[in-house]
């Protein structure tokens, strides 16, 4: 395994080979080896690390604290995340607290470690445990914080990461956890880099590592429109992340001389929506038409009418839809329903191409589904993903859920912060680092405004499972502004 910081970057499966004409800053780690950080010019080429085992020669035992961890009796269990974008970033007021110890790192980790969240914190704090003993030396504490799940418990837990002189705070899970232990750190001068996705808390210090749909909407409505599709539909949730998918699809698709020619939202608990999708189908007045059609045929009665009489046996509908597109930001059974529902009602691809979001990818044996086969989606790359899931399943017994590699991701962000030569910096210049970092699911920076910029694979759902289309862009274009 391996967690990157980069300047312009190239990544490949094979860490041998890598070319690129930019420099690259690279800490490249595998297992439980050490790292080694090299600066790499024209045609260069990873060093090949042999493991150098830290606490087993085990290296994948499953990982125990450092001694100088301060782990609270919530160091037991563990896990967080949500949907978000957006806001300008303030310099915190004040400096954050000084380490006991020069060249000391101390990250807070708040996460619900009790409560009905607990089960998703359990597993996220052992992704972060596992990325402190891959990555970490013995300079750098985990501070492991319950929220139990609640705006009250991630104040306390805020609280008691200042008076443990934490430099950053990793967490809360969840967007009122992070409201209500933003103005505290806010306060004391400490960054939050939090697993929620809702834009809405995002800035003024705090960050989100959590995928915000609107740039998976880009890269696969920017995709379609470069397939030649333009007309796009949308049918959506009633629900903020809805809402925000819409937003979306309309701001790209215009950007990229396209257009969304209809949207519908349904209720997310709804049982029946088979009336909803028979509307979104126009598929009364195109039934109607065939209907008429036959008729005709059949008063005319000659032999080229019944020929074309003998065609239309096989169609239910005739007439063409407004929209060769349709964006469906759903996953699971209701994914399933709604792809049916649109085939039973005669919209089939690839004359209309269903198209999703990194959520599809939460949808176990998606070809199972015929009315899937031959959909586009945004995900994250997968080969690092694999990678870590084994690694996971080996340390711990079982397979992480999907947010578990935020927590990976972000200690092993405040792990590479804390390894310069004037030892920890959390300052919102190396937080907000252009060229970015390579994690668990794939490229990612922190933008100013408090958003998390990442880059995605277009995948196609096929009998067999799923294909990559279009690999996910290896560097980050400069910031503007």
């Amino acid at each position: 395994m391996y967690f990157q910081r980069l300047n312009v970057m190239r990544l490949l499966d094979s860490m041998r080979n890598l070319r690129h004409r930019a420099v690259i800053t690279a800490i490249v780690l595998y297992g439980t080896t050490g790292c080694v950080e090299t600066t790499l010019k024209e045609e260069p080429k990873f060093r090949n690390l042999e493991p150098t085992p830290q606490q087993s020669e085990n290296p994948f035992e499953k990982p125990t604290l450092p001694h100088k961890q301060e782990a609270a009796a919530a160091a037991k269990t563990k896990q967080p995340q949500e949907q978000a974008e957006h806001k300008s970033v303030k310099l915190p007021a004040k400096p954050a607290p000084q380490a006991a110890a020069s060249g000391e790192a101390r990250v807070a980790l708040l996460l619900p470690l009790s409560g009905p969240s607990a089960p998703l914190g359990k597993a996220m704090l052992d992704a972060a445990q596992m990325s402190m003993f891959e990555l970490a030396d013995k300079s750098f504490n985990l501070i492991p914080l319950d929220t139990k799940g609640t705006a009250a418990g991630a104040q306390k837990a805020a609280n008691a990461a200042i008076k443990a002189r934490a430099q950053l705070i990793l967490g809360p899970l969840h967007a009122t956890a992070v409201q209500a232990a933003a103005p505290l750190a806010r306060k004391a001068g400490i960054s939050i880099v939090a697993f929620s996705n809702s834009r809405e808390v995002a800035g003024d210090g705090v960050f989100i590592l959590g995928f915000v749909p609107r740039q998976q909407v880009k890269a696969v409505v920017g995709y379609a429109l470069a397939e030649g599709l333009s007309r796009f539909a949308v049918l959506a949730p009633n629900d903020a992340y809805g809402t925000a998918t819409v937003e979306a699809a309309r701001t790209f698709a215009e950007s990229g001389n396209g257009s969304v020619v209809r949207t519908m939202y349904y209720e997310p608990d709804a049982a029946d929506l088979s009336g909803q999708v028979k509307a979104f189908s126009n598929y009364t007045a195109r039934r109607q038409a065939l209907l008429a059609q036959r008729k005709a045929l059949e008063e005319i009665g000659d032999e080229i009418s019944l020929r074309a009489l003998r065609r239309l046996e096989k169609v239910d509908t005739i007439g063409p839809l407004p929209y060769d597109a349709v964006l469906l930001p759903e996953n699971g059974e209701q994914l399933r329903t709604l792809s049916s529902l649109l085939s039973y009602y005669d919209v089939d691809q690839p004359t209309v191409r269903l198209i999703g979001l990194r959520s599809w990818g939460l949808t176990p044996n998606l070809g199972a589904e015929p009315a899937l086969i031959g959909a586009w989606f945004a995900g994250s790359p997968e080969i690092e993903r694999t990678r870590f899931g084994m690694r996971f399943k080996n340390a711990f017994g079982r397979p992480p859920p999907r947010l578990a590699s935020l927590a990976y991701d972000a200690t092993a962000l405040a792990v590479i912060l804390a390894q310069g030569e004037d030892g920890p910096d959390y300052s919102q210049a190396a937080l907000t680092e252009q060229s970015g970092f390579l994690g668990v699911d794939g490229i990612f920076r922190l933008r100013p405004e408090g958003i998390a910029e990442r880059a995605f694979t277009i995948h196609e759902v096929t009998r067999n499972g799923v294909d990559k289309r279009r690999s996910a862009p290896q560097s980050f274009k400069p910031l503007t502004n």
